[in-house]
């Protein structure tokens, strides 16, 4: 996220609070040698002169250099969107929060006849704030569409018919998130041209997925409703059936 930059002045790095998404990288991979820090950097500088390594690195914290603050709302949000090791509490699931029209064939989301999709933003590490995530759900709601219930950002809705988010969230920045829902297969063209008409409005990186049920022998409608309005495409996954339907 580029939350964290050096201070020349003082030689020392500073946080953006702003700019960080609470994914807790810096935290985890930071050296946890727990020895006085001017120690430290003093026994850095010195084998540094005879061209001796020091592991860890010289450009590391020198030791526990970063505390986790403690995490109330909003602010709580950014991690729960960011950090890959947190479940969500709304759906039960690390990570992103949701398992995605991709495990459809034991979660049955997408019937016959429909399309899944998966809205992505912010990846990979450009992050996004729920205002733009806001303007696509916003835009989305106005043409038909039916949001997934089991999706953290459907739970973050106040209003799941107009797409509108929680106001207390609007300015929280996360690394990435996915709104998903679904339509008939008729209405493909008309979402898709939406979601490319917002994403250029958008501060962020904006990855779109459709999915769908293949015929016996694999084929898809889908293949030539995307070909006949432009839009490339590469079939990412095919799923066998090999789960438990529930």
């Amino acid at each position: 996220m580029g939350a964290i930059s050096i201070d020349a002045a003082r030689n020392r790095a500073v946080v953006n609070p702003d700019e960080c998404v609470e994914c807790y990288t810096c935290y985890r991979g930071m050296s946890m040698e727990k020895l006085n820090p001017t120690l430290v950097r003093g026994i850095r500088r010195f084998l540094k002169a005879f061209r001796l390594r020091f592991d860890p690195e010289p450009d590391v914290c020198p030791t526990s250099a970063i505390t986790p603050d403690e995490l109330s709302w909003p602010r709580v949000v950014r991690r729960a969107f960011s950090d890959p090791i947190v479940t969500h509490e709304s759906t039960g699931v690390h990570g992103r929060g949701t398992e995605e029209v991709k495990t459809n064939d034991v979660t049955n989301r997408v019937g016959v006849g429909e399309v899944g999709y998966v809205v992505e933003f912010g990846r990979p590490t450009v992050g996004v704030r729920f205002r733009d995530i806001e303007k696509m759900t916003l835009a989305l709601a106005a043409i038909g569409i039916q949001f997934e219930a089991k999706n953290p950002v459907t739970h973050m809705m106040t209003d799941r018919k107009t797409g509108k988010l929680r106001d207390d969230i609007l300015n929280e920045k996360i690394l990435s998130a996915i709104v998903e829902f679904k339509t008939s297969i008729e209405n493909v063209p008309a979402v898709l041209h939406r979601i490319e008409e917002v994403s250029r409005t958008l501060d962020t990186v904006v990855a779109v997925g459709v999915s769908t049920r293949c015929a016996e022998n694999g084929d898809s409608a889908l293949d030539e409703v995307l070909s006949e309005e432009g839009f490339a495409y590469v079939r990412g996954k095919t799923n066998l059936g090999l789960g438990r339907r529930r």
